[in-house]
């Protein structure tokens, strides 16, 4: 099974193409406003608009509200939602599009308990905890994360080029997520780390 990968944070068209370029199967797009990451809708339409055909952009929400998420959709036209925060299964099944649903792993957290009324969801998000939301680079014990899965299972948190290739073979997830892991400041991406990502993905399916 190929392992399909995802580029989170993107802020830039450059960085949007050399994603896609990597062979990157999705974008991340932030609708965070503490994330240095947040993205304006007319900035959200030009990387939308920048996408090649078969690679997906995926808007990534923390606890909004239905009118933002819909203001979203209908400038962005994003393919599917990612929702990070403590969103109830009937918020995320509502706005007619296939979504992620987020856990963030620590110890004493059942990732199958948290995710499990998540079941119409196109794929369940294991993250690392930290305080606030994403990008910040941190992993977390893979061995929490189940063998047994009932949707698909993306891994994130803390993946760097020099790390992914271990995390698949170990957890064997669906795909990964990955931002911090291949940028050189925040927000902004490099396009030789995300070409490295791609390759160790690629090596590690073999």
């Amino acid at each position: 099974m190929r392992t399909r990968v995802k580029i989170c944070g993107i802020t830039r068209v450059a960085d949007a193409r050399a994603a896609a370029d990597a062979g990157a199967d999705a974008i991340g797009l932030v609708f965070y406003a503490p994330s240095p990451r947040m993205l304006a809708l007319e900035q959200a339409r030009a990387l939308r608009r920048a996408l090649p055909p078969f690679v997906c952009a995926v808007a990534l929400f923390v606890d909004p509200d239905a009118a933002e998420v819909a203001r979203v959709i209908e400038a962005v036209r994003p393919d599917a939602l990612q929702f990070h925060g403590d969103e109830p299964p009937e918020f995320c099944a509502g706005f007619g599009l296939p979504y992620l649903k987020a856990c963030r792993v620590r110890p004493g957290v059942d990732l199958l308990e948290y995710l499990r009324p998540y079941s119409d969801a196109a794929g369940w998000l294991a993250d690392a905890y930290v305080e606030g939301y994403g990008g910040r680079g941190a992993s977390f014990d893979w061995c929490l994360v189940p063998a047994e899965r009932a949707r698909p299972l993306i891994l994130s948190g803390g993946l760097t080029p020099g790390n992914v290739g271990e995390a698949i073979r170990r957890v064997r997830p669906w795909g990964v997520d990955v931002s911090s892991g291949v940028e050189s400041a925040q927000g902004i991406k490099d396009a030789a780390k995300i070409a490295a990502f791609l390759a160790e993905v690629k090596h590690a399916d073999v």
